[in-house]
């Protein structure tokens, strides 16, 4: 059976690399040495015509992983959309089968994989093919990484039930502040309420942090994660 947790997003823009980041070291901490992916990258930079995945990249260094980045991220856009409309502008197809191939390599090698989606589970990224498509394929748990404030009761109810409704298992919701509190009456009741009626658990209320380093994910994750939860699935 595979290991590890698949990362998606009630929206773009809510801390999934991070939220990557922090789970591979949450599974360090756990004594589960942990693989990463990001199999889609939109928004690269390039250097030479050669696309760089910032967020693969970043992955890998986590969890210090000496394979290429291409095993890691296979497929890359400069274009900062979706993949479906990126791969048009740019004339440049999605390669699932390279994409399950470099899972299954990687897989092979560490006890377990954090993959990052891109977006969140309805994002195209072929025809008839959408991110939760993707993760169906690669066949790990979910986490759900959801914002802190106003609206993030019905996005992450949204995406935990379509999610356990087309048969995924969701391991549980990451509540990431990517930006300091406002102090909001959401902010201090979401959590709360997600607790009661979603049918998943909140494993973390991840705090902002402003520098982020491998000291003070560990840190953080030792204090604010329930690492009980992610027990259950490895």
């Amino acid at each position: 059976m595979r290991k590890g947790f698949f990362v998606t997003g009630t929206d773009t823009g809510v801390g999934k690399t991070i939220m990557s980041m922090a789970l591979i070291r949450a599974l360090d901490m756990i004594g589960v040495r942990a693989g990463a992916m990001k199999p889609i990258e939109s928004g690269c930079g390039s250097e030479g015509g050669v696309p760089i995945p910032f967020d693969g990249m970043a992955l890998k260094q986590t969890a210090r992983m000496d394979e290429p980045i291409t095993l890691i991220t296979p497929c890359c856009f400069e274009s900062p959309l979706a993949p479906l409309p990126a791969s048009e502008i740019e004339m440049k197809k999605v390669n699932i089968p390279a994409i399950r191939n470099a899972f299954s390599k990687l897989s092979q090698k560490y006890e377990a994989m954090v993959v990052e989606g891109v977006g969140g589970l309805l994002v195209p990224i072929k025809k008839n093919y959408a991110v939760i498509d993707l993760a169906a394929d690669i066949g790990l748990p979910l986490i759900v990484v959801a914002k802190p404030g106003l609206g993030t009761i019905n996005h992450t109810l949204l995406t935990v039930k379509y999610a356990l409704r087309e048969g995924l298992a969701v391991a549980g919701v990451i509540i990431n502040y990517t930006m300091p509190p406002e102090n909001s009456l959401a902010e201090e009741t979401n959590a709360r309420v997600l607790d009661k009626i979603c049918p998943v658990p909140v494993i973390s209320i991840f705090p902002y942090l402003k520098n982020i380093t491998d000291e003070s994910l560990e840190r953080t994750v030792r204090k604010y994660f329930n690492l009980q939860i992610l027990k259950k699935y490895l």
